[in-house]
């Protein structure tokens, strides 16, 4: 297990380095798994894969949207993640997902906060580019979506309420690629999808996230679902949130446009017991940080596993 260097050092941007240190900023490995999600909702309703034309410009966008959101993550948090480091409270398990790059490289001053600034803002243009392209709606789920993960960031020392917020913003994505390929979807399915990734987001990404650093928010006095409530109410909370998940995620599948075939309905319900359930029932039983971590892992698999499925669905 790696710690955080408590002395941030700047670093020149060379080549090939430097546009690693970009992408850490915005978490790349994780959020080409989140990318996934827009695609498997837009897949989902229409049943069929849109024109060409859609495809390209709805990949750009979902990059860039992601690529941007997660580094306004970053720069909002930067004062607080400087003093996770300074006071040596941030650590960097070799084997937590959104450590694979560097973590936090505008707090560690392996980038200056205006390089940062200017790698969102230029990505959030292409995003905002793209999805006018798409569907003006698309355009206003995405900047409400910045805005939501601001107010996300901003209240982390508030309301442990702020896990709610964080579904919303993860949610904002796939929303928004259904409404890049059918400007009227149908208003139940996108509030049963949306619902359904909603709790994945709460029981196997937020909850457990925060999990990881309990005791570090506890010394910071943040208010987040383990800090306030505690390891056994925590662990009653994602597992019920990730029972709804797939139990609404199942229900999706049979209100998609086309109606896929129940087996396809099957199918994400043994992904989600296998990427959600099981290693949630097992943080259930132990409490501990590394099973949390294990939870966090496999969850962010779940959404590549739902449109693994709808593409095999496609193929047969």
């Amino acid at each position: 297990m790696g710690h955080f260097n408590s002395t941030p050092t700047k670093f020149s941007i060379p080549g090939i380095a430097g546009l690693k240190l970009f992408l850490a900023l915005s978490r790349t490995p994780h959020g080409l798994l989140d990318m996934a999600t827009p695609c498997f909702a837009a897949l989902l309703w229409l049943g069929e894969f849109p024109s060409l034309k859609i495809i390209l410009i709805g990949l750009i966008t979902v990059f860039a949207g992601y690529t941007a959101v997660y580094a306004l993550n970053d720069l909002v948090d930067y004062r607080i993640d400087q003093e996770k480091i300074t006071n040596g409270k941030y650590c960097n398990p070799d084997d937590y997902l959104d450590a694979m790059m560097v973590r936090h490289p505008l707090a560690q001053g392996c980038l200056s906060f205006r390089q940062g600034l200017a790698w969102a803002l230029s990505w959030s243009t292409v995003a905002v580019m793209g999805a006018y392209l798409l569907n003006p709606v698309c355009v206003l789920i995405f900047l409400a979506g910045c805005c939501l993960e601001t107010f996300y960031c901003i209240m982390w020392r508030i309301t442990p309420l702020r896990a709610v917020i964080s579904g919303a913003v993860k949610t904002s994505g796939p929303i928004a690629g259904i409404f890049a390929v059918d400007p009227t979807p149908s208003p139940v399915f996108v509030m049963v999808l949306f619902l359904a990734l909603f709790f994945w987001e709460i029981g196997g990404q937020n909850i457990p996230a925060d999990w990881t650093d309990l005791e570090s928010d506890r010394r910071l006095k943040a208010q987040t679902i383990p800090v306030r409530f505690g390891t056994q109410r925590s662990a009653e909370y994602l597992l019920l949130c990730l029972i709804f998940a797939l139990v609404l995620m199942a229900i999706s599948f049979q209100l998609s446009k086309s109606g896929f075939e129940p087996i396809a309905a099957a199918i994400s319900m043994l992904l989600g017991m296998y990427l959600l359930l099981i290693p949630a029932i097992r943080l259930y039983q132990t409490k501990s940080r590394s099973d949390a971590m294990v939870l966090f892992n496999k969850s962010s698999y779940y959404p590549v596993a739902l449109l693994t499925t709808v593409l095999i669905n496609f193929i047969i």
